[in-house]
């Protein structure tokens, strides 16, 4: 398998980025729900809350890196079909974009906001607002909301795939598929 794209088929790369962003963005939901019952102060939760920034840090990362990559490659042809399913595919994949920006964003953001120290897994990261910031809460609500809207987008884009493959039998999913 090519490491570029081409016009017929998704690259490793591209492969390798879509798989390990979804990877982390369940590690994502699995943190932020296994930490919700947790006392504040508890160890776990530290632990958890950690691991939660660490990788959200990288979900910025990465999609910053898809993106520029599928700037600088061509992607596979959309399969033949109604023009309205690929302008609601092309939304869906630029929103799935945003959020994937916008909540790592959103996090760091509520935790300068709130005084909580930010790392990468151990490397300190600066505060984007400062402590007390008016923004810290607005950031949290963000945060969470934008979380349930990337949630929905994924289950969108995991049956639109599906349904690609089971019901209209093209090879959208196949090319996207890490084997």
């Amino acid at each position: 398998m090519a490491l570029r794209n081409t016009t017929t088929q998704w690259g490793s790369l591209a492969r390798l980025l879509h798989w390990i962003l979804f990877l982390l963005v369940v590690m994502q939901f699995v943190t932020a729900w296994s930490g919700e019952d947790l006392p504040d102060e508890s160890a776990e939760k530290l632990v958890l809350v950690t691991r939660h920034i660490s990788f959200g840090f990288t979900i910025l990362l990465l999609t910053v890196v898809r993106i520029v990559w599928r700037l600088g490659n061509p992607t596979p042809t959309p399969p033949a079909g109604k023009r309205i399913e690929t302008l609601v595919a092309q939304a869906t994949l630029g929103l799935l974009y945003l959020l994937l920006l916008v909540i790592p964003l959103s996090g760091w953001v509520m935790s300068s906001g709130h005084g909580d120290p930010v790392a990468w897994f151990g490397t300190a990261l600066p505060a984007l607002v400062p402590e007390g910031s008016a923004l810290g809460r607005p950031a949290h609500e963000a945060h969470e909301l934008l979380g349930w809207v990337l949630l929905a987008l994924v289950a969108v884009h995991v049956l639109a795939a599906l349904k690609h493959h089971f019901v209209a039998r093209n090879d959208v999913l196949r090319r996207m598929l890490p084997w």
